[in-house]
């Protein structure tokens, strides 16, 4: 059985108490890959302009690695929104659980 933990996708932001830092897509999907997530806090601007939070959800559903609530932080509304779309979306088409709690939740950078 995996540890259940919560993890929290930034390279900007200080991560909150009781997450797991991720910087880049690539440490968030080894921390999918090999733990059992709680939360799972996305942001979609990251250092890399092409490897963002947008290619981080297609991944997730095209290898099935989710959470049992995910939130999008992300402050730039269209990455934010195209995320959420995605993953609810990815719900309606039967590719990911119902189960799954989505929210758009904008975090300001300071």
């Amino acid at each position: 059985m995996y540890m259940t933990v919560n993890v929290f996708l930034d390279d900007y932001r200080h991560c909150p108490q009781g997450y797991i830092l991720a910087k880049d897509i690539d440490e968030c999907l080894h921390l999918m890959y090999n733990y059992s997530i709680g939360h799972l806090s996305l942001d979609h601007d990251l250092e890399s302009k092409t490897r963002n939070g947008l290619m981080l959800v297609h991944a997730m559903v095209e290898h099935q690695l989710f959470a049992e609530r995910i939130t999008i932080h992300s402050a730039n509304s269209v990455g934010g929104k195209n995320m959420f779309r995605y993953l609810k979306a990815a719900q309606e088409n039967d590719q990911m659980p119902h189960s799954i709690k989505i929210v758009l939740r904008p975090l300001p950078l300071r």
